[in-house]
């Protein structure tokens, strides 16, 4: 789903979200659609409708390592449901804020990150392997808590 949702260069490869998946302190979260109807086996038919995944880092931060939306999915509040979700277990690790990056063109990553209480924090020149240039933003998850 990584690279349906991000051009080659910035998607990561299968091997890349696997070690971001085991990684100890691993976050990840996925959603899901059941269908009425259920598979010739027995179970319930499932679509994927997106991920996430973060981490919690040793400084009391945590770092949002990805956010992927189908297609079909998106502009249906999956990915600000996701995201709710991830900041809630951030949250439950300790962490006290949470940080990502996003390519400077990706507007309306932006735009979605602006309106969850995301606020950039620096340009990083050439962060991504085609060169584009990177938008750091970082979120208060202590003034989430106290409804700020």
């Amino acid at each position: 789903m990584d690279q349906s949702c991000f051009p080659p260069g910035i998607s990561y490869s299968r091997l890349e979200l696997g070690s971001y998946l085991q990684q100890r302190k691993a976050i990840t979260l996925v959603a899901e659609k059941h269908a009425t109807k259920t598979k010739s086996f027995g179970g319930p038919a499932t679509t994927t409708l997106g991920f996430i995944i973060a981490h919690p880092q040793v400084d009391g931060s945590g770092h949002l390592i990805t956010i992927d939306v189908a297609a079909t999915a998106r502009r249906g509040g999956v990915g600000s449901l996701l995201l709710a979700a991830v900041e809630e277990r951030l949250q439950q690790a300790k962490c006290t804020r949470v940080r990502l990056e996003t390519m400077v063109t990706n507007l309306a990553a932006i735009q979605f990150y602006e309106r969850h209480g995301y606020e950039p924090s620096e340009t990083v020149p050439g962060y991504y392997s085609d060169g584009t240039d990177a938008l750091m933003m970082e979120k208060d998850l202590l003034a989430r808590s106290s409804g700020q």
